[in-house]
């Protein structure tokens, strides 16, 4: 006779919540006992920030919620535009891929367009098919991207007549260019050509700060977190769609989990293999859900998902978490003929983008740019319970699941924010 998977799936659950109760009537005692211990030693700091973050979780039946931080100030200042640096010249690029891409390319160009006294083209955006092609201001505000440019980079909102194909050169660029770049690989090409056009590449998807300074930092940090806003049509979407989420989450306090969990990606070679210490990249919805229910949250929590569109792998989701909805499922109707029934899914994207960086809670279930540049924009506006799936045993802390970008303070973000 054929098991049904989830029924094999409920019973680990049941086991594992039996062992978990165990476990956490153990911690509460051990918890209490080192956090009166860890002032007697200024020694142990990793302990200390980890009781402390245990200690503002809600252990409360509807799950262990975490306040948001305090807002972050910028540690940076608006740079001056330097007339005598200008040129005469023009950098254009296209947004591509997505709007986890789209953060990073913005930042370079700026850079870029900074570091060479040039004039920036307002970019396109460009979807992953042929022929996809939307205008800067479909999904974001014109105006305040040239507004929060003013006197650090001059923004042309169409390409100049006399610049055509023919007469700009194509220029690879690393994303997080650095100066020593510009000037070894880009400025000569410059110089000779008078204009360029951006195309960024990504030898890494890391956002993790380093240590070298560079007199560019407010540029990028600018460029990064203060230039791109959905505009209002848009805006008012993902707006419409969170205020449903929390009104659906009235026994957790309004508050909801996003998970980034896509299922075609699920199938790609790098989902299937682990790397260093048996670590995943991925995570299929069975494990989202003993990860989910391990670390305390309850059966009504509020789950949104980056699938756009419900799949049958998901139902797993559902059966343990019922309030588990795609955008699909949770949109205005009204809304859908624009934004999800069109051949291509750069609308969605961007929704998720938003939902998932405004989130009580984000989990990403797959790693890579989209929960780099989240994270980012998390931690920038204090939303920093960042909860990435692995596999601890013994533990149902949330806290020790708590993204290394957050804890080790290590993301690119806190060197614009402190």
């Amino acid at each position: 006779m054929a098991v049904d998977p989830r029924q094999v799936l409920a019973g680990v659950l049941t086991v594992t919540m039996f062992v978990m109760l165990g476990n956490m009537i153990k911690r509460d005692h051990f918890d209490s006992v080192e956090a009166n211990q860890s002032g007697a030693s200024s020694g142990n700091h990793d302990n200390v920030e980890t009781n402390h973050a245990v200690a503002t979780l809600h252990r409360a039946s509807n799950g262990p919620w975490k306040e948001d931080d305090l807002d972050l100030k910028r540690c940076w200042t608006k740079p001056a535009l330097e007339e005598e640096q200008q040129s005469e010249g023009f950098v254009t690029f296209s947004l591509t891929n997505g709007p986890e891409y789209h953060v990073s390319q913005i930042a370079d160009a700026v850079v870029v367009a900074r570091y060479l006294g040039a004039t920036l083209v307002l970019p396109d955006i460009r979807g992953s098919k042929p022929g996809d092609k939307w205008n800067f201001g479909d999904i974001y505000d014109v105006e305040k991207f040239v507004r929060s440019l003013d006197g650090v980079v001059r923004v042309v909102k169409h390409q100049p007549a006399e610049i055509s194909a023919r007469n700009l050169a194509v220029v690879r660029v690393p994303n997080r260019v650095t100066e020593n770049h510009i000037a070894e690989n880009i400025e000569p090409i410059f110089s000779r050509k008078g204009n360029i056009r951006l195309a960024t590449y990504f030898p890494s998807v890391n956002m993790k700060k380093t240590e070298q300074k560079s007199s560019m930092d407010s540029v990028a940090c600018l460029a990064m977190f203060g230039t791109l806003e959905l505009q209002p049509e848009v805006h008012e979407v993902v707006d419409s769609i969170i205020e449903r989420l929390r009104t659906l989450s009235r026994k957790s306090d309004g508050r909801f989990i996003a998970v980034d969990l896509r299922v075609e990606m699920l199938e790609k070679k790098g989902c299937q293999e682990s790397g260093a210490a048996g670590a995943k990249s991925c995570y299929s919805p069975e494990e989202i859900v003993l990860f989910l229910r391990k670390i305390g949250f309850e059966k009504d929590t509020t789950v949104y998902l980056t699938q756009s569109r419900w799949d049958s792998r998901l139902d797993v989701l559902k059966d343990f978490f019922p309030k588990t909805y795609t955008v699909e499922s949770i949109m205005p109707v009204d809304k859908k003929g624009k934004y999800l029934n069109s051949e291509s899914s750069e609308f969605e994207k961007v929704i998720d983008f938003y939902i998932c960086s405004q989130s009580d809670v984000f989990v990403p279930a797959i790693s890579g740019l989209f929960y780099a540049n989240v994270a980012g924009k998390r931690i920038a506006s204090g939303r920093t319970q960042i909860l990435v799936p692995a596999n601890v045993p013994g533990s149902a802390s949330a806290a020790d699941f708590s993204s290394h970008y957050v804890s080790k303070k290590n993301h690119l973000a806190y060197s614009c924010f402190c």
